[in-house]
């Protein structure tokens, strides 16, 4: 049985997350140290104790959610013997997810993702004035419908599908009246549900180009190696091993639709029977049930996690 372990994107955060595993596990708090001393600042200490606002402010988020993922990697590495080359077929991971997958798999140092990261959450907060832009999820449409209803509610603005994340889930990203509109054409369409989310900007659109080029310049301040395993990239739903195409990819995926359900689906296709979800929350797990019926999505963040790992691999 093949396996995937994939990691998740911003919303999984939660105060507290991880502490449990560094207390246990001095790999995990060796992780969390590391991304602090990258960063020059105790975001450990947010993680653990909050406050919640500071923890969601996107800056935060995005360092503190890889550093989860990556805490809980080296705990399945030293404690289940998990050997990514060996055992893994394909990392991925939605959105800011993808930094953690490559890092995961070696193109990436934990200390370089760290400060990527937290550049690309300052940068995707700056691209856009607070209030200007919006994000909505629309459920009970098949991604074309929600294309079309985000480029119907367009008119003249920016506004387009930014996360297709199977089972019916789309989320759409542009100007806030253009989103706003597109509810509205959507339920029409006969969305079940069409609901602004709470975000600070809207990610994943055309609006986020200012970001895309602080992007640019980061990932070329860093070395990116051949990764231990192949990533499926977002922007594309297929597997990436080049270097210089890994960065491309993360350029484009700044202002591009994050593929998921796609992603999942090829990689299904490809005989992946179990995605581990590396990290916080159980999000991507409850979406490899709606997008493949030939898979589970099992969540792995807590010790009694870890140990359910081990146990299921004999």
């Amino acid at each position: 049985m093949a396996i995937a372990l994939v990691f998740p994107g911003q919303g999984s955060q939660t105060v507290g997350m991880g502490k449990a595993l560094a207390d246990e596990f001095p790999v995990a708090k060796a992780v969390f140290d590391e991304v602090d001393a990258a960063l020059g600042d105790k975001l450990s200490a947010v993680i653990w104790d909050g406050p919640a606002e500071t923890l969601t402010l996107t800056e935060n988020t995005q360092p503190a959610l890889m550093a989860m993922s990556l805490a809980t990697l080296r705990v399945l590495e030293t404690e289940a013997g998990l050997d990514l080359a060996r055992d893994v077929t394909f990392v991925a991971g939605h959105s800011l997810g993808e930094y953690s997958a490559l890092a995961a798999a070696g193109a990436l140092t934990v200390a370089d993702t760290a400060r990527l990261v937290r550049a690309r959450g300052r940068a995707m907060q700056k691209a856009v004035p607070v209030g200007a832009g919006a994000m909505a999820a629309l459920i009970g449409l098949d991604f074309e419908q929600a294309a079309a209803a985000a480029a119907e509610g367009a008119q003249g603005e920016v506004c387009q599908a930014a996360n297709d994340n199977g089972g019916g889930q789309v989320v759409i990203s542009g100007a806030k009246a253009a989103v706003e509109r597109a509810c509205e054409i959507a339920k029409a369409k006969g969305a079940k549900r069409a609901m602004l989310l709470p975000v600070s900007a809207p990610f994943h659109c055309a609006m986020m180009q200012p970001a895309a080029d602080v992007m640019a310049t980061e990932l070329a301040k860093v070395q990116v190696n051949v990764p231990k395993v192949p990533v499926v990239a977002n922007v594309l739903a297929q597997p990436v091993m080049d270097p210089a195409e890994i960065v491309k990819r993360l350029v484009e995926q700044v202002t591009g639709t994050v593929r998921w359900r796609e992603s999942v689906s090829y990689m299904a296709g490809q005989g992946v029977t179990t995605f581990y979800e590396v990290g916080a929350g159980k999000v991507l797990s409850g979406l490899v049930k709606r997008i493949a019926d030939t898979a589970t999505g099992v969540p792995v963040g807590t010790p009694q996690d870890v140990a359910a790992f081990k146990a299921s691999r004999g």
